[in-house]
Parts: C-alpha cells; sequence; structure tokens
C-alpha cells in the first residue's frame, strides 16, 4: 500500500477520533455504582456529582439539567457536590455562579445536599461562590464538619478546603466528629494526609484523566502523586477514598475513553 494511501488512513482515523472525543463523549453521561459493605451506613445512598465546569453557552444550561434530571433519578439520601461548578477560572469564561447555583437547588435528596469548593472555584472568585451557596441555603463545608439524623444514627460530613488553590486542614475539618464520618476533598491528594480512621472519603479534580488511551494511560493527571489517585475506589490504612471521573473538561475540552460519570454509592 502507497504511502500516500496510509497517511490518509490515518488522517481520516485521527480526524474522526478527534470529533469524537470533542463533540461526543464529553456530552455522554455515565451513571457509575459502587456497593459498599458499611455496617454503620447500611441501607444509605450518596450520589457524588463534581467538575461540572458549566461555561457560558446555552447547549452548556441544557447539559447541567441532564446532569440534575439524573442526579434526581437516582433517589439520594444524600447529595455530594464535590466543587468546580465554574469553566476555567474567569468569570468569562463560565456561566455566572449565581445562575449555576440556582440550578444546583433543583437537586432533590432525602437528606440534604453538601457542596465542597474545587480549584477552579477559587481562582473564579471564592467569595462570589460562597455568596452565591449561602443565598441558596446549600451548606458549603470549608475545614468544616456538620452531621445528619438518619432513623440509622447521626452521620458527619466533614469537607476540607481545596488542595492546590486554598489551605486544606484535615484536623480541623474533622474536629468532634465520631463514626460513621465521611470526608469531601475536591482533591484527591489529601487522602495520604488523613490519619484517623474515617469511613469513606470523596473526590473527584483529576477527571479520571480526561484523556486515556488503551495500554498507555491518562497523558495527564493533575496530582502530586501521578496515576495513584486518579480514579476509581482506593484503599490505603484502612481507609477507602472514591475519586470520581468528574462531568466536565478542563484545559482541553475533550474526552476521550473517560465518559462523565455521576457516582452512586450504597451500603450494605
Amino acid at each position: 500500500m502507497k504511502l500516500s494511501v496510509l497517511f490518509v488512513i490515518a488522517f481520516i482515523i485521527g480526524t474522526g477520533l478527534f470529533l469524537y472525543s470533542l463533540i461526543y463523549e464529553p456530552y455522554t453521561l455515565e451513571i457509575t455504582h459502587y456497593n459498599l459493605k458499611n455496617a454503620k451506613l447500611s441501607g444509605l445512598k450518596i450520589v457524588l456529582a463534581t467538575d461540572f465546569h458549566i461555561a457560558p453557552y446555552s447547549f452548556e444550561k441544557k447539559r447541567l439539567h441532564r446532569i440534575i434530571d439524573e442526579i434526581n433519578n437516582q433517589n439520594a439520601d444524600i447529595v455530594i457536590l464535590g466543587g468546580d461548578y465554574v469553566n476555567g477560572h474567569t468569570t468569562s469564561s463560565a456561566m455566572p455562579i449565581a445562575d449555576i447555583v440556582a440550578e444546583l437547588t433543583k437537586i432533590k435528596s432525602r437528606y440534604g445536599m453538601f457542596a465542597i469548593l474545587g480549584n477552579h472555584d477559587v481562582m473564579y472568585g471564592k467569595q462570589a461562590v460562597i455568596r452565591a451557596f449561602a443565598d441558596a441555603d446549600i451548606p458549603l463545608l470549608q475545614n468544616s464538619n456538620t452531621y445528619i439524623d438518619t432513623p440509622n444514627g447521626r452521620i458527619y460530613l466533614a469537607g476540607v478546603n481545596d488542595y492546590s488553590e486554598d489551605v486544606p486542614d484535615v484536623e480541623k475539618a474533622l474536629a468532634g466528629t465520631t463514626a460513621p464520618t465521611i470526608l469531601l476533598s475536591h482533591s484527591p491528594d489529601v487522602f495520604p494526609k488523613v490519619k484517623q480512621p474515617i469511613d469513606l472519603m470523596l473526590s473527584g479534580h483529576t477527571h479520571g484523566g480526561q484523556i486515556v488511551f488503551p495500554l498507555v494511560g491518562a497523558l495527564l493527571v493533575p496530582s502530586d502523586y501521578g496515576q495513584r489517585y486518579r480514579y476509581g475506589l482506593i484503599k490505603e490504612n484502612s481507609n477507602t477514598l472514591i475519586v470520581s471521573k468528574g462531568l466536565g473538561t478542563s484545559l482541553l475540552p475533550l474526552r476521550f475513553n473517560c465518559k462523565p460519570e455521576i457516582v452512586v454509592i450504597e451500603f450494605e
């Protein structure tokens, strides 16, 4: 086969993969289920939605509506919002945070919805994001904790500030908590710094690598630990971490072999 023909074939395949990664995969949506054994949390269903990255376009609002509809379809007991609601890091690159949060108030859950901030939220304007969540009466955990009372007992939720753009304080966030406790951190890099037992930690930030090639793996993982906390269920030092692939894109508007996801966690 002539070299020119091979070049044409490679060009067609490459263009097809690029278009797939640009206009198809980023707008798909998976529901990823985890079943964990924990008697103290038995029967509880948690939904984790993180890394929305909503840009200021009408089709992005439709994407947000679809995400919210899918979250509500899960009939969650608790919904966790894991940060990075805005796209980019400026007001011009994102839908106004007040508009995003107004849509998020349509999410339904049995015991409530709880949020933390991501690095893009801090860069966008931390105080503006805090104010939007306060106005919407959505609890925002910032190196702090709260609790909910369920028929099976009290559950603590603790959240730390962002790892890369703020100052996370795990000890402060967990102060006064008792088991069962779920820790929220936008970045999974906080995980090895957790010295006391927790029942579960939930994170996002990595986007699962966003562009993941078979055999090779992710080209870039925004973590000090490389691939170690890229994605999925991770157990270390008797603690458990779940890292979501998230819902949006960052740096490049592409996803390949790494579809956006909503995470559903059920305890047996």
